[in-house]
């Protein structure tokens, strides 16, 4: 298989496609966590508890109101090899978490795996939808959806007074995340990231990297999600998430016109440079290139580069990383190995846009 055809076919609909400021935006993300009723959190249950919840889950997302919404193609994690698990991470539609819970865990995705549900991981069920760009009222919408076709079919554990109970106290009353992965190198450049994030903390959001809680961010890329999930509607978590992720893209966009007014000879050159390494390294580990993956799509943003598709930071985001890699050649490889056919499959992915740089 060409590796344009791989990337067609292994690759979710958030990678493959577009949305609002998507000049900024990576993806919007909605994770709700939700338990059944007289069941065990996934922590303390046995292995009859977790195939109890399997069952029910199976059964339920079979229901035709469920099947109305989306066809879900449900698999259980001892079924998938650890290629085809860590793949699934590496494309944020499940966690590492799950990934090593071979036993118990299972996944259910549509088609376009812009709908997941994972199965037994922290909590009973984590009901997520994440799609390219700034539609956070989107995903909530769609993943909403799927919640009450299967709240009409599931016994959900619920509290009048505090709400959706989950294994975490922090995830208590609507049970929600919603975040969105940002993509900030004129923040990172002038100086302006830590005062930033800092003022974000401050207003009940936190900041984590690409992979979430205990992961770093690289290639200038930030998660912004809620911290509070009681007390607030879900439409309000919304809403106050997405007020400060607009005055973010602003003073990101305005730094990135300072870059081009003030400093355009040394952004033109570090663009440049990045460009020129992808395009003829031969060894590439992952955190470098993610960083040039950054500055060359800070380039095509501001013009500098053209020819080569928006599409790349993405793509090349998760395709380099090391159970695609390895998915990709058919072959297991060492760290070494990876580097360089990391660097290879880079090489080929830039033959394949006719490139021009200003």
């Amino acid at each position: 298989m060409s590796l344009g055809e791989f990337l067609q076919h292994g690759m979710s609909q958030w990678i493959r496609g577009g949305g609002p400021d998507d000049d900024i935006i990576v993806t919007s993300r909605i994770r709700i966590a939700r338990n059944l009723q007289d069941i065990p959190f996934p922590v303390l249950q046995t292995d009859s508890h977790a195939d109890e919840v399997i069952h029910l889950v199976q059964q339920a997302l079979s229901n035709k109101s469920v099947q109305q919404i989306g066809r879900f193609e449900f698999v259980r994690c001892s079924d998938l090899s650890a290629l085809d698990r860590y793949m699934l991470v590496e494309k944020h539609l499940m966690s590492r978490d799950l990934a090593e819970q071979v036993k118990h865990g299972a996944i259910a995705l549509t088609d376009d795996e812009v709908m997941s549900i994972m199965v037994n991981e922290e909590d009973h069920l984590r009901i997520q939808c994440i799609m390219p760009g700034f539609r956070l009222a989107e995903a909530w919408q769609q993943a909403n959806r799927v919640d009450d076709a299967l709240e009409s079919l599931l016994p959900y554990a619920f509290h009048e007074r505090y709400g959706y109970l989950t294994a975490c106290p922090t995830n208590v009353g609507t049970g929600i995340r919603a975040s969105v992965m940002m993509h900030l190198p004129g923040l990172v450049l002038t100086g302006q990231i830590h005062r930033m994030l800092s003022a974000v903390s401050q207003v009940g959001l936190t900041v984590r990297g690409i992979y979430g809680e205990g992961s770093e961010s690289v290639g200038n890329l930030f998660q912004v999600s809620n911290q509070i999930t009681l007390g607030e509607t879900e439409e309000e978590i919304i809403g106050n998430l997405s007020s400060i992720v607009h005055q973010l893209i602003e003073h990101e966009r305005a730094a990135r016109r300072a870059l081009l007014s003030q400093n355009r000879g040394d952004l033109e050159d570090r663009v440049c440079r990045s460009f020129g390494i992808l395009a003829y390294a031969r060894k590439m580990d992952s955190k470098e290139t993610l960083q040039r993956l950054s500055d060359v799509r800070l380039g095509i943003d501001l013009g500098i580069i053209r020819g080569v598709s928006a599409s790349i930071l993405k793509e090349l985001m998760v395709v380099t990383q090391p159970a695609f890699l390895q998915k990709y050649f058919r072959e297991e490889l060492t760290p070494g190995e990876r580097d360089i056919r990391r660097a290879a499959l880079i090489r080929e992915r830039l033959r394949l846009d006719d490139t021009e740089v200003h």
